[in-house]
């Protein structure tokens, strides 16, 4: 869940936009907190809950992926927005929650990482930093006294808990009208449900001052300006024919007098774009993963094994550039159904069309697809890494 329902007036003037829709580099800073969410494998649904008058320029800023974000209005305060997108989660019934501020745009997939690995039904996890400046009590601008910094520490969202842990926690804070509460760690705490720490991100900044857009700023430069990891794989695979009425061809059902031969669903465009993407992280193909000889893989759809090797790419923290897929074969027509097949790569891979090439030709009555027994497929795709490119 990423809360965005602030008004963020004291990182600017009260007439411009909230802050969460201003641009850092060329996109709001909003998705750059939700487009991190949605390259992690481990996360299935996003709840962004937003200020009842920002449903246009929500939409301005994150329509790329509407479809993959469930949408809530926020209350007067953070522990009501909090309250009104835990509600909305619930019918999910998912077993753990992040709960994270959308002002906060650098979360790295390690920081995620070590979140699931710590996380369980008994305790909550809290990324912190120790406190690195000293710290002064001070009264009408006289200093008190100096406070020491031992086990003290700053922290950070994401803050992860059992989902009907902290569900609970705030109905009982709703129950009993605390609203004193700063972050969700602090109602989990007052609920008795334990926390643990780890090392939270100096980079995962939290957007509050003016200031802040500076140093947000200079951050992305830095990390543009490395030379990327762009690694390009590609994929071969051919697969005969046999007596039926259809076939599947990058996920689309292709009325035909035959289908295509194979231990799964045999959509060729498929396996051969799931072994570019395997090959990016060199990562063997897609009979290393899903043996031929493993019944369990008889008839699955071959999307299974596109997403497998999405996920082994999004761990990596990977992002698809673009993938380009020729379809060989006499017949059938491949045309009238090139837009449906763009449309479901859209979905499953969650990029533009405009980074998504699918071709057709024949084999000019040469060979075996020539004379019509049989497709092949060869796809390629580039993938950005992140890091520097290796000297």
């Amino acid at each position: 869940m990423i809360l965005a329902a602030g008004r963020g007036e004291r990182a600017g003037s009260p007439h411009e936009i909230p802050k969460q829709y201003r641009l850092l580099g060329k996109k709001p800073i909003i998705y750059h907190a939700v487009n991190c969410f949605l390259q992690h494998p481990a996360i299935t649904t996003i709840v962004l809950v937003i200020h009842p008058e920002d449903r246009q320029i929500c939409q301005q800023a994150l329509g790329k992926f509407k479809e993959r974000l469930i949408i809530v209005e926020g209350g007067s305060t953070r522990q009501i927005s909090t309250l009104h997108g835990l509600q909305a989660l619930k019918k999910f019934n998912p077993q753990y929650v992040h709960i994270h501020d959308g002002a906060r745009p650098f979360i790295e997939n390690k920081l995620l990482d070590n979140i699931h690995n710590t996380i369980t039904p008994q305790a909550g996890v809290l990324p912190v930093l120790p406190v690195s400046d000293t710290l002064k009590r001070v009264n009408h601008q006289h200093v008190l006294e100096t406070i020491s910094r031992t086990h003290l520490y700053s922290a950070q969202t994401p803050q992860c808990f059992p989902f009907e842990s902290i569900l609970a926690a705030h109905k009982q804070a709703k129950k009993v009208c605390k609203e004193d509460f700063t972050d969700d760690c602090a109602i989990a705490e007052w609920f008795g449900l334990p926390m643990r720490t780890i090392p939270g991100d100096p980079h995962n900044i939290k957007i509050t001052w003016h200031k802040d857009f500076d140093t947000a700023h200079l951050y992305l430069q830095k990390k543009m300006q490395m030379f990327p990891d762009i690694r390009t794989g590609n994929g071969y695979d051919v697969h005969s024919f046999e007596e039926g009425d259809f076939l599947i061809l990058c996920g689309i059902k292709i009325p035909f007098h035959k289908k295509l031969n194979g231990h799964s669903d045999a959509d060729v465009a498929l396996h051969a774009l799931t072994d570019a993407l395997l090959a990016t992280r060199g990562a063997g193909d897609i009979g290393t993963h899903f043996p031929p000889s493993d019944p369990q893989w008889k008839n699955v759809s071959s999307e299974f094994f596109l997403r497998h090797a999405l996920g082994l790419l999004k761990k990596a923290g990977g992002h698809i550039a673009n993938v380009d897929i020729t379809i060989i074969a006499e017949n059938p027509q491949i045309g009238p159904y090139r837009h449906a097949m763009i449309e479901n790569l859209m979905t499953i891979l969650a990029i533009t069309p405009d980074r998504i090439s699918i071709k057709a030709t024949t084999n000019e009555k040469l060979g075996f697809i020539g004379r019509g027994e049989g497709i092949a497929a060869l796809a390629t795709a580039s993938v950005l890494y992140p890091g520097e490119f290796p000297q």
